[in-house]
């Protein structure tokens, strides 16, 4: 599953749907959680079931954003929108993979009763929103196979501890966030699954948004939130390899394949070895080779 760019649509707007599923996003994030009024929640799960049974017609794979465990939502989400169709869950305030256990529990009856192959719903997760989450980043190593990416998340992270601003005068996260952002990039590592960069919140900044873009994909992410249809196109272009990255990263595997046995070699006047090769290959991967 490519996930470059994951596009959030609130769960109770059919019109930001429409100009959604235009946006070329690799995922939309149908939201049922903080983008609904609690008064809405019924009729947004009603909306987004609509929507995903509109699957076959969208050319993104269709996940929702369910409200948390601590909510008393959360079950009332699930029996609504795990159906054909549905292509993942992006979990909210998850402290753990513990977390992720239970909703696989609970997965698979739903998806068992709705007729789908199990393990059909992946799983990802907003892994930084509190201050327990971030002790048990480690724990995703264990959470199984639905899991597909992990993110971070500031805001509600910032509320829990009390943070009265999370951004330096020059735009750049401040310490605390600094940590979440790569302990989500480590863990991401860690347990095999995509690490994706949080929300670009000036969606009228698309230099800005191309810039972070660039530092988040140098540092190892390999996609982002987006929340407005205008960011998706920069998320994509600067998600995805260049020609000339696909087609040194071919070199690198072939040239590695005709020497099988071999740890080092070189190319070009430059000695690779094995982590060089595993980063030519997540680079056809990303490619979609």
């Amino acid at each position: 599953m490519r996930m470059r760019s994951l596009l959030f649509v609130p769960g109770d707007s059919e019109k930001k749907f429409a100009k959604a599923r235009e946006a070329g996003a690799d995922v939309l994030i149908l939201d049922l959680e903080d983008s609904v009024a609690p008064s809405m929640k019924d009729e947004a799960r009603q909306i987004v079931t609509g929507w995903l049974d509109q699957a076959a017609d969208v050319d993104a794979a269709l996940f929702v954003r369910i409200n948390p465990l601590d909510t008393g939502l959360t079950l009332a989400d699930l029996a609504a929108v795990v159906r054909p169709g549905l292509g993942g869950l992006l979990i909210p305030k998850a402290n753990g993979a513990h977390d992720i256990e239970r909703i696989g529990h609970y997965l698979d009856a739903l998806e068992e009763k709705a007729g789908m192959a199990a393990g059909t719903v992946k799983i990802a997760v907003v892994a930084t929103e509190t201050p327990a989450a971030m002790f048990a980043l480690g724990s995703y190593q264990q959470a199984g196979a639905r899991l597909v990416g992990l993110t971070w998340g500031a805001e509600d992270l910032g509320a829990a501890i009390g943070i009265t601003d999370n951004k330096e005068p020059d735009g750049s996260w401040t310490f605390p966030y600094q940590v979440a952002r790569a302990q989500c990039l480590f863990a991401a590592a860690a347990a095999g699954v995509a690490p994706l960069d949080t929300l670009y919140a000036n969606f009228k900044d698309p230099e800005g948004l191309e810039v972070d873009c660039r530092r988040a994909r140098r540092d190892g992410f390999t996609g982002r939130v987006a929340i407005h249809p205008a960011q998706v196109e920069t998320i994509n272009r600067c998600f995805s390899p260049s020609e000339d990255e696909v087609a040194f990263a071919r070199r690198v595997v072939d040239l590695f394949a005709a020497n099988p046995g071999i740890g080092t070699l070189g190319l070009d006047g430059k000695m690779l070895d094995i982590p060089h090769l595993k980063a030519a290959e997540k680079v056809l991967a990303s490619a979609g080779e």
